[in-house]
């Protein structure tokens, strides 16, 4: 001890101070106890002189022993303060055992001892060591003040007889969990900031803390508060906080007064202190400021428009992975459907049992990936609706449809709004040949409908987009590569520019078409339309014929019926509806459903006329062979007639008595 004349003054105005949360020190100007941490039965003010304190030691001890004169025991009987004396070690205390209040502060101590004995202690300070371990402290049941900041603590330990404990500092250390305190129901004020915290947890039992302390550590998440009955100021500050997700269990401590959260990610946002008052309208105080009624109001306001915002953006999202899953839903039913088409078309032109090679792999051997995505799919579904097996979206000026139910929604009344705005229409996951049975359903419910989608539909062959021709306009035309092998032929844009040539397309895939490709296309497809024409019958080349004049006609009527002025635009839209040539209208498409009705009509015709060929064969022969046999029959039978007729007539009188009789019977 020293002989300076230094007075003690613990200084602990508050757990919240900024600069140092809790700090004990020497201070040579001003002689006073915080009145908080020293009510247990302490002086307010202590001053005085230290007396001669000295350490004796023997051969035999290995600690030194701390005696004290009898003058300094009468001064100082229940204090003993051992500050910056560059003690490693706890001295052994003799006669000392009504000790209450022991002062280790700023020393160089590495493990606490040699204290057993002071059963009496209340307050015990090491402030400033390098403990690195809390022990020593198991006969101890009175200490009510354990100050351990700023030392090397790495875990809670070893505080279990210590029941009656009040304050416990452990600012400054190095530990990474909360634990092994909730035995400490008399706590009412824990220090744990400056140290490795990443989740504060392991509250329960705490039953009297009203002030706990976490500045300044790692923490992204808060556990447990909502346990506390009397917990009023909580400090987490400078920590890792991101999301009032993350501390929402704040909301429901009854009592909390007091909270900052300055320093994390959360006080960053702008919605930080709507949301933190709304949901905690129990706080007078955040972040160090005083709130006031017009706070409460504002942040009530804020805090329910932004309630709805998050409500309205989860359902967006609810609906967006929805959308989501029913597009996978709806290309895995596409898959499978293209999967079956491939392996009954292969069956049918090899009947032999070897399986079949579809894309390089057997067509009926399915893969783990896709018995998986059902799973999958089927898990992520939890929560939303069924799935549909088709989608129907209008985003912007785009009509998407997809899987062939959709085509159905065409049928159905759309606003005169709705249908103005429909610039594009896009397929996906739908066959062509279903595509071109409602083609006429779009001219009449999307008037201004001039860009038309492809995707997943099965184009394979140049003349399907001969299905496009009576349309009523096209501008731009898209066929993505995915799921459309078409693509792959490299004159398949020029067959479009010739075949559709009447609609004077302007792009194709995005790409802008010049009069070079027009010129092009008429160059290499212009004689197949020759070759078409002349090998059609002429009674389809007079139908034909007709048609084209029947459009010619219809358009011309319409051009005189309007005014001078009317737009260029509606001329050239006429002029392209009634310009298709007769050799193009050669080129045309037939689904395979109208291609399977055709050849039934012609299987039923065919067994029609030979069930009729073969009764008439039938009929002829029985005509034949009764013929045959009258033939047969009748030199006998020409004999008996003749025979009878003699017999007969050979007694005139009764053969006329005879007939008359007979005439007498019919007229009766």
């Amino acid at each position: 001890v020293n002989n300076c004349g230094l007075q003690l003054v613990i200084q602990t105005s508050s757990l919240a101070d900024k600069s140092k949360p809790f700090e004990f020190r020497i201070n040579k100007e001003q002689p006073s106890f915080h009145n908080r941490l020293l009510q247990h039965d302490l002086e307010k003010n202590y001053s005085g002189r230290q007396g001669n304190t000295n350490f004796g030691s023997s051969s035999s001890v290995t600690f030194p022993v701390l005696q004290r004169s009898a003058e300094e025991k009468i001064l100082n009987s229940d204090r003993l303060t051992l500050e910056r004396q560059k003690l490693t070690v706890c001295p052994i205390i003799d006669g000392e055992d009504h000790l209450r209040l022991l002062n280790f502060q700023h020393n160089f101590i590495t493990r606490i001892q040699n204290i057993s004995n002071l059963q009496h202690l209340v307050f015990l300070d090491l402030y400033d060591n390098q403990v690195e371990e809390i022990s020593g402290l198991s006969t101890l049941r009175s200490l009510r003040v354990l100050l351990l900041g700023k030392n090397r603590i790495k875990k809670i330990s070893n505080l279990e007889n210590l029941k009656n404990l009040d304050v416990l500092d452990l600012h400054g250390n190095q530990i990474t969990k909360i634990e092994n305190i909730s035995h400490l129901s008399e706590l009412r004020v824990l220090n744990l900031a400056r140290n490795l915290l990443t989740i504060v947890e392991n509250l329960n039992g705490l039953h009297s803390l009203t002030e706990l302390n976490l500045r300044h550590n790692q923490v992204s998440a808060v556990k447990d508060v909502d346990t506390l009955p009397c917990l009023q100021h909580l400090f987490l500050s400078f920590n890792n906080i991101s999301s009032f997700e993350d501390i929402l269990c704040l909301a429901d401590s009854s009592s909390l007064s007091d909270i900052t959260l300055d320093g994390n990610p959360i006080a960053q946002e702008t919605w930080y202190k709507h949301t933190v008052l709304h949901h905690m309208m129990q706080l007078r105080q955040l972040d160090m400021k005083r709130i006031t009624e017009e706070e409460r109001r504002m942040a009530s306001v804020a805090a329910r428009k932004e309630e709805e915002r998050k409500r309205e953006s989860h359902k967006q999202a609810l609906l967006k992975e929805k959308k989501r899953l029913t597009i996978c839903n709806i290309a895995r039913q596409w898959e499978i459907q293209q999967n079956q088409i491939a392996l009954v078309a292969s069956l049918n032109q090899d009947k032999d049992n070897e399986p079949c090679q579809i894309n390089g792999s057997a067509a009926y051997v399915f893969p783990e990936e896709s018995r998986s995505l059902d799973t999958i799919l089927s898990s992520a579904v939890q929560g939303l609706s069924v799935l549909e097996s088709h989608l129907v979206e209008v985003e912007g000026d785009t009509l998407c449809l997809y899987g062939a139910g959709a085509l159905e929604c065409l049928d159905r009344n759309w606003s005169v709004q709705t249908a103005g705005i429909i610039v594009t229409v896009s397929f996906m996951f739908i066959e062509f040949d279903e595509i071109v049975q409602v083609l006429t359903k779009l001219k009449i419910k999307f008037p201004n409908f001039v860009h038309l989608k492809f995707k997943e539909t099965n184009l394979v062959a140049l003349r399907q987009f001969s299905a496009l021709a009576p349309m009523h306009r096209i501008e731009q035309l898209t066929v993505d590569p995915q799921g459309n092998p078409v693509v792959n032929f490299t004159l398949w844009k020029y067959y479009v520019l010739f075949r559709l040539n009447h609609f004077n397309l302007q792009k194709i895939n995005g790409v802008k078409v010049t009069e070079n490709d027009v010129v092009m296309a008429e160059r290499l497809f212009g004689i197949l339309a020759y070759v078409a024409s002349s090998e059609l019958p002429h009674y389809r080349m007079l139908s034909l014929f007709a048609e084209s004049r029947r459009k010619q006609f219809h358009y011309l009527q319409e051009g005189k019926g309007k005014k001078s002025g009317t737009g260029s635009e509606e001329s050239s839209d006429n002029r392209r509806n009634g310009g298709e040539s007769t050799n193009r209208a050669m080129l045309n498409y037939t689904t395979k459903d109208f291609h399977m009705e055709k050849l039934e009509e012609i299987k039923e015709r065919k067994t029609f006329c030979q069930t009729y060929v073969e009764n008439l064969v039938k009929e002829a022969a029985d005509i034949n062979m009764k013929n045959e046999s009258l033939q047969k029959l009748w030199p006998q039978m020409f004999i008996e007639l003749v025979r009878d007729a003699v017999i007969e007539i050979r007694n005139k009188n009764s053969y006329m008595k005879l007939c008359l009789q007979r005439i007498t019977d019919q007229k009766q």
